[in-house]
């Protein structure tokens, strides 16, 4: 499925996003505007950034996967 069609699926998830140049991110998907992808990305601290990703940068979009393991890790 091209990733302009998984869009409408993955607004409001933890996404990770290839690059068309081989670099990635991730972050929330928040939706798009002008043909721009907006995601939410931690920066540091308590500090987050919207951040625009023009359509033609993008190869890729993936949702994040569901934890296997429901169980505390200690």
């Amino acid at each position: 499925m091209p990733w302009q069609q998984k869009i409408s699926y993955l607004i409001g998830q933890s996404v990770g996003i290839s690059m068309a140049n081989g670099q990635g991110t991730s972050g929330i998907l928040c939706g798009t505007s002008n043909g721009k992808l907006l995601v939410i990305e931690y920066l540091y601290q308590a500090q987050f950034a919207l951040k625009q990703y023009d359509f033609y940068m993008i190869q890729d979009i993936n949702g994040f996967p569901v934890c296997q393991n429901q169980q505390p890790l200690y």
